[in-house]
């Protein structure tokens, strides 16, 4: 019997696959509408990605089958969905952090900073949150934290350990460092029901030889680190996924007006568009701000937690523990002068990204004419060319300017023969690091989206929501955030934001309410995974890197997820309100609604 139950167990994820679609066929066989087909589509995949079962980026593809086969789309039309210009920003953006990944550009800034700021303990704590905050603002989350975490316990290790003169004049070399360096070149990695996922270099000595005081200063640097990395990525439109994947969805839906299922198609072809509403700029003001709050309330919530409320001994005033300071700082010092002076390529690299970043600023601001506004404009006077656009023309300079200022070298390999240098970024390194398995997914997300409106399943969803309108718009926004905060931990939040985004959209049209007031909010609650291991990839990291329990991390992430809330609800009532207008019904999701135009603002929150 023993054998039969771990027989089965082993055998899970093939079962629940096989099964799961003929258990939920009686819904399409017996509502046989575009609805009902639809609805099987998102329940499968919903179950699929909640469980597992098989590769995100494979369950993502099923529309392209099922919505053909059910007659919700036609197949050339779903497969738009899977290369919109959405997809087309996240590529153009990854490929630029690609480059800054692969010239070191990013550990230059850390290390620069670190030094700035020192290494008192609160200091050090805060050093290390706003330096991975802003580097996952422009690049992977999971490469912030692989980079940062084996720094911060390559530091904490010369801060716990008696000093010796040698270690104080000249900072001895880590074990961490050189782990990180050889991670890098071969990465070591675990399959898990077919995923890949890399494994991060463990700490070179064992930590029962620390005292529980060091200890628990260990873990709360290590939690900072992942935190501050899923904080940092809400800031910026290319930070993390799901800020994509609603701009995406808003960009793509056809906003049609009243009752949806009683429009003609003419009608819904001739709507007016969103004018481009969330752009880089507008989500810069909503986010950026969030941002900063969230952050330095969990710096103050660490250090309380696991550093006590003692300022003198924090803050490093006393003299006991100035060696050890000064022998860890060394450390960062020898780091940093290891780097060398800056490269040609690091310096094309910089002047690139700050190129790219003023460029997404001013094309469309909002608040005055932007380049694109001015230079490529269509007869409406909006900016034809998108934020994708200039990611990609960023990248493609990227591929046709030379590491190296230039000129001809020899061929080590072929004396006497010259070469010219490489290019800033080059295929190869593009393959190994670019997360095609996202792109896969946000199409499949879109798709979904698109799928749902075709079919009218996203109306007919939005329809039944309407008593919520008795419910005021800040409580609805606050209890749709604490459930996709919760939703979030367990499920990945590509796909959290794909599933709920749509419908929010539908409630947000039934019930007369600017579909931004809960969808932004929404999007930045998928990003509040701070309570387990498995809620996203940089918690996974720093707990595999060990020293850290699962209580430690729910202990923490709790009261961090309840004020990512709060602070959510604050941006969304207060500077977020002029910013995207959320106070009036907008033309472009409610044209000709009526019962909705009646009435020129939104209930008072």
């Amino acid at each position: 019997m023993v054998t039969y139950w771990q027989g089965l167990w082993a055998y899970r994820f093939y079962l629940f696959v096989y099964f799961l679609p003929i258990i939920l066929l009686p819904l399409p066989i017996l509502i046989p509408t575009k609805q009902a087909y639809c609805a099987y589509t998102i329940i499968i995949m919903a179950l699929f990605w909640c469980v597992e079962a098989l590769p995100l980026a494979v369950t993502a593809l099923f529309p392209l089958i099922l919505f053909p086969m059910m007659g919700i789309m036609d197949a050339s039309e779903v497969c738009i969905e899977y290369f919109n210009d959405t997809n087309i920003l996240f590529i153009g953006g990854l490929l630029v952090a690609i480059a800054v990944e692969h010239w070191n550009l990013h550990k230059r800034i850390a290390l620069g900073v670190l030094l700035i700021i020192g290494v008192r303990p609160a200091l050090l704590m805060l050093g290390f949150m706003m330096v991975t905050a802003f580097l996952s603002m422009w690049i992977s989350n999971t490469a912030t934290t692989a980079m940062m975490v084996p720094i911060a316990q390559a530091v904490l290790e010369q801060l716990h350990k008696a000093p010796t003169g040698k270690d104080v004049e000249e900072g001895s070399d880590n074990p961490t460092f050189e782990l990180q360096e050889k991670s890098s070149q071969k990465e070591v990695t675990t399959v898990d029901n077919g995923q890949v996922h890399p494994v991060p270099p463990g700490p070179s000595e064992p930590r029962a030889q620390r005292t529980e005081e060091q200890l628990r200063f260990s873990q709360g640097m290590s939690l900072c680190v992942c935190y501050s990395a899923s904080i940092g990525g809400i800031a910026t439109l290319t930070g993390t996924t799901p800020n994509l994947v609603l701009q995406g969805q808003i960009n793509s839906t056809r906003w049609s007006p009243g009752n949806v299922t009683q429009q003609p198609a003419s009608l819904l072809q001739d709507l007016p568009d969103n004018g481009n509403v969330v752009n880089f700029a507008s989500w810069f003001g909503f986010a950026f701000p969030a941002m900063i709050i969230l952050l330095l309330f969990a710096w103050v919530w660490l250090q309380f937690l696991f550093l006590g409320f003692n300022f003198r001994k924090n803050f490093g005033m006393g003299e006991e523990a100035r060696a050890q300071q000064q022998a860890a700082f060394r450390v960062i010092q020898t780091e940093h002068r290891q780097l060398g002076r800056m490269t040609f390529a690091e310096m094309a690299v910089t002047f690139l990204f700050v190129l790219l970043v003023l460029l997404w600023f001013t094309r469309e601001p909002g608040f005055f004419l932007g380049w694109g506004n001015l230079a490529f404009a269509n007869d409406k006077g909006v900016s034809v060319v998108s934020d994708g656009t200039v990611a990609i023309f960023i990248s493609i300079i990227m591929f046709i300017v030379p590491s190296k200022i230039p000129g001809l070298t020899q061929n080590p390999g072929k004396p006497g023969k010259l070469k010219a240098p490489p290019a800033l970024l080059n295929w190869k390194t593009v393959n190994e690091k670019m997360p095609w398995n996202i792109v896969f997914l946000l199409g499949g997300g879109f798709a979904l989206a698109k799928g749902s409106e075709e079919s009218r399943l996203s109306a007919w969803l939005g329809e039944k929501l309407t008593p919520l309108q008795s419910v005021s718009p800040p409580a609805i926004a606050f209890i749709l955030c604490l459930l996709v905060a919760t939703f979030t931990e367990c499920t990945s939040n590509v796909a959290t934001t794909t599933l709920f985004l749509p419908i929010l959209a539908s409630m947000a049209k039934a019930i007369c309410l600017h579909p931004l007031y809960v969808m932004l909010p929404c999007t930045l609650a998928a990003s509040l995974a701070f309570m387990l291991p498995v809620a996203t990839p940089p918690n996974a990291i720093v707990f595999s890197f060990g020293g850290i329990k699962v209580s430690d991390m729910v202990r923490a992430g709790f009261l961090l997820n309840i004020m990512g809330v709060l602070v959510i609800m604050l941006a969304i009532n207060t500077w977020s309100t002029p910013i995207f207008n959320l106070n009036t019904f907008p033309s472009w999701a409610f044209p000709n609604a009526t019962h909705c135009m009646a009435n020129a603002t939104m209930p008072s929150p």
